[in-house]
C-alpha cells in the first residue's frame, strides 16, 4: 500500500511538472483553441482557467471552451471581445519574430481589453517566458503586432 502511494505520488508530481510549462498549438488539430482553455475567464476573472466539453461555441471551424455555462454565453453574445489577439499565437512570436510559435495557456496578458497568450516553455534546452521578454518592451511590441500579424497571418 505504501508503494502504491508512493507510486501515485510520483506520477502526479511528473504529470503536474510537465503541465506547468506545456505549451498548445492556437488551434489543434481537431480545431480546439487555446488547449481547451476558457477565453472568457481569462477577461472576467483574469486567470486562466480549462473549459469544459459540456460548455462550448464553434466559429467556423474552431471549437471553443468555457468553464461555465455563462462564460459560454458572454462568448456567444460578443465573440470579438474575448477572442485572443493573432489567433491565440504567442503574441512575441508575432511582434518580434514574425512567427507564429504555439502558447502557454497559462501564461497571458490582458492589455486595454485584448488577451495575449506567450509561449513559456523549453526552447533547445533553455527555459523561455515570451512574456517576460514582452513586458520590457511592451509599447514597441504592441505598436508592431497588428501590421506584423497581417502580413504573416
Amino acid at each position: 500500500m505504501k508503494n502504491l502511494k508512493s507510486a501515485l505520488l510520483v506520477a502526479f508530481i511528473t504529470l503536474f511538472s510537465n503541465g506547468i510549462f506545456a505549451q498548445v498549438d492556437a488551434i489543434d488539430k481537431s480545431g480546439l483553441a487555446i488547449g481547451g482553455y476558457d477565453v472568457v475567464a481569462y477577461h472576467k476573472d483574469n486567470k486562466a482557467m480549462k473549459g469544459s466539453a459540456v460548455n462550448t461555441a464553434k466559429i467556423e471551424a474552431t471549437t471553443y471552451y468555457f468553464a461555465s455555462k455563462e462564460n459560454a454565453k458572454a462568448f456567444k453574445a460578443n465573440p470579438k471581445k474575448y477572442l485572443p489577439e493573432v489567433n491565440g499565437y504567442c503574441a512575441w512570436g508575432v511582434a518580434e519574430k514574425d512567427s507564429k510559435f504555439s502558447i502557454n495557456p497559462e501564461t497571458f496578458k490582458i492589455v486595454d481589453n485584448k488577451l495575449y497568450l506567450f509561449f513559456n516553455g523549453d526552447f533547445n534546452g533553455t527555459q523561455v517566458n515570451t512574456l517576460d521578454i514582452w513586458n520590457k518592451e511592451e509599447p514597441k511590441y504592441l505598436k508592431a503586432i497588428d501590421e506584423k500579424w497581417a502580413s504573416i497571418k
